[in-house]
């Protein structure tokens, strides 16, 4: 059977939030956000965030981006974001569909390196994209994180350009365990105003949840909840989940479970003779730059995502998630082993240290 690695969507949901959900099967309940469970989620966020905090549940990730952008923008605004970010690369141009225009920030590891926004922005210049909104994604596509400094120090420099923050937290959980502090010292604690909270890539079943921290940030958020088609009928079956994770901590569980399987991986994967490991594992990704000779021969036993393809290199993703079998990161490692020994080592330059160029599709 093969083992697969291709992303942390392909876990199953863990058993406690499938039992919260067949709990809250039972009977009839309030719809669209007014059922206990929704607003129980709600109180237990404004513990976590803050008491200005409000909640929406959504269906997906990509949902809740759009969702929060739409708020955040007006007709002739944009969004400033990470080249290598969610939003641009891997949600088949939604943020466009719904009439926002990305401006691409350089991002070495996936970050944008605070003191860089002004040179993205024209404010008043009736040419040039009018940025009013900074998105940043922690924990990035490319496996890393951002220092709470670094998020502080964006955030004032945001604000202080007179743009609001989203934060899409699709691996927040992840992010948070790494650096060993809470979801509020990632967000309200740092001056972010918007967040799209993960929770199907830790554990969940299906559905993720727009965060407002800053309800001036987002005018007209219940109205576009369901005008951009993200209001679920029945949110007590998202909200339920939310409450699962929530519980006795099983999102950090969970995460922890995740980050220490790709660490493991990460390491042994660096052992290997023509395997680099070009961008360090702080979350659940890890990045594998192999010879597409031996990309070839792993697709054997192991299903990863292709990052990016350079002549004869490949780079390939491998995802961990609540569920990873340690037994199974052994495994692929035999596998990456002899994939590398049956054949001859090529040194050649990497593929690169900050990939972006996206070479097939990737959840």
């Amino acid at each position: 059977m093969i083992i697969d690695l291709s992303s942390d969507h392909v876990a199953p949901a863990h058993p406690a939030v499938l039992t919260a959900v067949a709990e809250a099967n039972q009977g009839r309940a309030p719809s669209y956000g007014a059922d206990p469970w929704t607003r129980e989620a709600e109180r237990r966020l404004r513990a976590i965030f803050g008491p200005r905090t409000s909640y929406l549940p959504v269906f997906n990730g990509t949902g809740a981006n759009v969702l929060a952008l739409t708020a955040m923008t007006r007709r002739w605004e944009s969004v400033l974001c990470a080249e290598d970010a969610h939003v641009h690369t891997d949600e088949t141009a939604a943020p466009e569909r719904a009439g926002l225009k990305l401006v691409l920030a350089p991002s070495p590891s996936g970050r944008i390196e605070p003191g860089t926004l002004a040179r993205h922005l024209a404010p008043g210049n009736r040419h040039r994209p009018q940025v009013s909104v900074l998105s940043l994604t922690q924990s990035t596509e490319l496996g890393t994180c951002y220092s709470v400094a670094d998020l502080r120090a964006l955030c004032a420099e945001a604000h202080e350009l007179g743009l609001a923050v989203h934060l899409d937290g699709a691996r927040l959980a992840n992010a948070a365990v790494t650096l060993g502090v809470s979801w509020a010292e990632l967000t309200t604690a740092v001056g972010v105003d918007v967040v799209s909270l993960g929770c199907s890539k830790n554990g969940g079943l299906l559905g993720e949840g727009v965060v407002v921290l800053e309800p001036d940030a987002v005018p007209g958020l219940d109205y576009l909840h369901k005008a951009v088609g993200q209001l679920p009928a029945k949110t007590r079956f998202v909200s339920a989940q939310l409450l699962a994770l929530l519980d006795d901590d099983l999102w950090h569980r969970n995460a922890l479970h995740a980050n220490a399987q790709a660490r493991r991986l990460a390491d042994g994967l660096a052992r290997l003779d023509d395997v680099r490991v070009p961008l360090p594992t702080e979350a659940n990704a890890v990045f594998a730059d192999v010879s597409a000779e031996v990309a070839a021969r792993l697709a054997q036993d192991v299903a990863t995502a292709t990052w990016q393809s350079a002549g004869e290199r490949r780079l390939l993703r491998l995802m961990t998630a609540w569920d990873t079998d340690p037994a199974d990161v052994d495994r692929v490692l035999a596998f990456a082993a002899a994939a590398v020994g049956a054949g001859r080592p090529q040194q050649a330059e990497p593929v690169c240290s900050s990939p972006t160029a996206l070479a097939a599709p990737r959840p």
